[in-house]
């Protein structure tokens, strides 16, 4: 049965994990440059903004994957689609919360897969799909990035050996610009997708598409406005994790790892596999960590990222079929306004909490200390 009511708030809050989706990855592309100093803090996410937009425009593929090859849309409701949101944007917003890079890909997937199971049981999701399009790439994905990377990081070196470090750091963060831009492109081009295909599996539940219907234009629109948006305004917690906290980058490494991390988007996305941009450039930057004699990688850091990745996909998983319980108890459209009235007040939440360790432009990045809140500035002495 259609119900248009509902399919409205759907689509909103899909729109509000695409621009969650954008300040959570922005680090994935910007990171280095900004670390390096090659891009400045706002330049850079302006720049990453624009770029992410384009690069909506340019496949369908992922978004096809995800609207028609993880579950049986024949089992899905507008209620399952909006729990599986509100177990995406809660994942996302408390990794953010804590500077972790996170997959904010696999937070929408495991919410929705969630949902699924709860309101239709393990049947309903396309198993094989899911093992292939999602967590083979999740596994692989980082380790031939960070190899990549290693390998350019090495090379990099080798052949300007006989440039001083000035040069070759000047050099280098010119290039830095087009390779980070790079990024930035590919990850509109299979990020953007995911949540265009979330659109059009709620568009094919309440009959407004028929089953395999590719996304409409105004939803390939309204995603690259929102993921756009959602970048530039930085994400500046992840972005400091990113490049600060797992290895100190010079230039030569950043633009490594920026050129290893494009690749390997732009090849996944022409597939169709709805990989993970964080696995890939936190596999990139930890690779050019490898790839730079005496440089540090910082194992801790890289850890808790690890273990954050293992429990993405059945945490989001368990808050979508939380939600999608909750909703199916109040019923109908009223079920559907509970859950995401309650998904509202625990953004705000999370957001105000983050107010108390303020990580902006301004002190991205200042030096590591261990965690994601910069150390507070010393009071200026007064004269006696």
């Amino acid at each position: 049965m259609r119900n248009d009511t509902v399919l409205v708030l759907v689509v909103l809050t899909a729109l509000a994990f695409d621009f969650t989706n954008g300040f959570h990855d922005t680090g994935n592309a910007m990171a280095t440059s900004i670390a390096t100093g090659a891009l400045g803090p706002r330049t850079a996410v302006a720049i990453s903004g624009a770029l992410n937009f384009v690069g909506a425009f340019l496949s369908l593929a992922v978004a096809a994957t995800i609207a028609n090859g993880l579950v049986n849309t024949a089992d899905v409701t507008l209620a399952v689609v909006a729990a599986g949101l509100a177990g995406g944007i809660i994942w996302n917003l408390v990794t953010w919360l804590f500077g972790i890079p996170s997959s904010s890909s696999h937070a929408l997937i495991g919410g929705v897969i969630g949902s699924t199971i709860a309101a239709a049981g393990g049947s309903a999701v396309l198993w094989h799909g899911l093992a292939s399009k999602v967590v083979i790439p999740a596994v692989l994905s980082p380790v031939i990035a960070g190899l990549v990377a290693a390998i350019g990081t090495w090379s990099l070196y080798r052949i300007t050996r006989s440039l001083t470090q000035a040069a070759r750091g000047h050099g280098f963060r010119i290039g830095q610009i087009g390779s980070a831009c790079l990024v930035s492109l590919a990850h509109g081009t299979n990020d953007a997708q995911k949540t265009m295909g979330v659109i059009t599996l709620a568009l094919i539940a309440n009959g407004t598409l028929a089953k395999g219907s590719n996304a409409p234009l105004w939803v390939i629109v309204s995603c690259a406005i929102a993921i756009s948006l959602g970048t530039y305004l930085g994400g500046w917690r992840v972005i400091r994790t990113l490049g600060k906290g797992l290895v100190e980058i010079a230039a030569p490494q950043g633009m490594a790892a920026e050129s290893a991390s494009a690749a390997v988007i732009l090849l996944s996305s022409s597939f169709g596999y709805s990989l993970s941009t964080t696995h890939v450039a936190t596999g990139s930057i930890i690779g050019t960590g490898l790839g730079k004699k005496g440089a540090e990688v910082r194992w801790n850091v890289a850890g808790r990222m690890a273990t954050a990745w293992v429990f993405t996909l059945p945490c989001s998983g368990l808050v979508g079929a939380a939600a999608y319980g909750l909703a199916n108890a109040v019923h109908g459209t009223l079920g559907v306004i509970v859950i995401l009235i309650i998904l509202a007040g625990l953004a705000g939440l999370i957001f105000w909490r983050s107010r108390s360790g303020k990580v902006d432009h301004n002190n991205v990045n200042a030096e590591w200390t261990g965690t994601v809140a910069p150390a507070e500035p010393e009071p200026a002495a007064t004269a006696s």
